[in-house]
């Protein structure tokens, strides 16, 4: 099998020669890592899926300082609350859908789609309806609203979800095989809502997502998940990414619980990538391939790679992965 249909062999519950390996976010490193940049790195470091260029539009204040077109307040390039109080705000911070064209160099897509046939494209971003939501309204006031103003909260998440179908859409058009749609939803206690406001608010949005797009849809979100698991399986996920493994996330007991219902990629501890003992790196690859098993499971950090980490263990996470799960 090659690399793409590695991963359709997994998302259409066959048995693939090998557990794919996949990915979803390297957001540094290159230089540490010896790779060319931030898309091909995927394909020198060995991954069976290649992330989809896309960019920020250069007139955003996303990632900066302000407010960006969203109604996110961002300052020194961090995330720091909402402004959108009010329907005048909502239709002031709410780009027309022709804005998502701007997210992607459809020369770029293009060029990576020849370079490399044989792997699986996939688009990842954190745009879900849920976090959209929270971030252009600011989490704690949103919360405040949904007691006082579930319509408003509606408005927002339907907007929001409007908004994530969009740039969805084109990624698919621009060949995006799979969709790997980040909503973080919990913390290391659980989830951020009940599960009864969470069949109100959330779920029917989740169900949309799944049910407009024609490829895959894979959830992830950060946090202990045990509570949300029942909710990916009737929003009708492919699958879940993550796993995060501080905030208590078991793989084997996941698998155990929802093996058969959800595609499972994670959970290799991000934190031992601090560390210089490089046998735990090891170890802990070993574990994942033997808790995931070798069918409905793709291997992953439970996050992602960014700068900051052990250049030396963030290498051998991808040495290991081809020496204990195969070429």
């Amino acid at each position: 099998m090659n690399s793409r249909e590695r991963i359709h062999a997994v998302l259409q519950r066959k048995t693939p020669d090998r557990v794919p390996r996949f990915e979803v976010w390297i957001d540094g490193m290159f230089d540490e890592l010896g790779v060319t940049d931030p898309y091909r790195a995927y394909a020198e470091l060995g991954q069976d899926g290649i992330l989809m260029p896309y960019q920020t539009p250069t007139d955003s204040n996303a990632w900066k300082d302000g407010v960006d077109e969203f109604g996110r307040v961002w300052k020194k390039g961090m995330y720091f609350s909402g402004v959108v109080e009010t329907p005048d705000d909502l239709k002031k911070f709410t780009p027309p859908l022709s804005y998502a064209e701007g997210f992607f160099d459809d020369r770029k897509v293009a060029a990576l789609r020849t370079d490399y046939p044989d792997h699986c494209l996939f688009y990842g971003t954190h745009i879900g309806p849920f976090m959209g939501a929270y971030m252009a309204i600011g989490l704690e006031r949103m919360f405040m609203k949904y007691r006082k103003d579930k319509p408003f909260v509606h408005a927002v998440m339907e907007m929001r979800l409007e908004w994530a179908l969009a740039i969805f859409r084109r990624a698919v058009e621009l060949g995006a095989e799979v969709i790997i749609m980040g909503d973080d939803s919990a913390h290391r206690g659980g989830s951020m809502i009940s599960p009864q406001m969470w069949r109100e608010l959330v779920l029917p949005y989740h169900q949309r997502v799944v049910r407009e797009l024609s490829v895959p849809v894979i959830w992830h979100t950060d946090g202990r998940i045990d509570k949300l698991l029942p909710f990916a399986v009737e929003a009708g996920f492919a699958g879940m990414h993550g796993l995060e493994t501080l905030s208590g996330n078991k793989l084997d007991e996941i698998k155990r619980d929802y093996g058969d219902q959800l595609i499972l990629m994670g959970n290799v501890d991000i934190n031992l990538f601090f560390e210089p003992n490089i046998e735990l790196i090891r170890a802990d690859v070993k574990r994942s391939y033997e808790q995931g098993g070798r069918e409905g499971f793709m291997l992953s950090s439970c996050n992602s790679i960014y700068p900051g980490m052990n250049p030396e263990a963030v290498r051998e996470f991808f040495r290991c992965q081809v020496e204990f799960g195969g070429d």
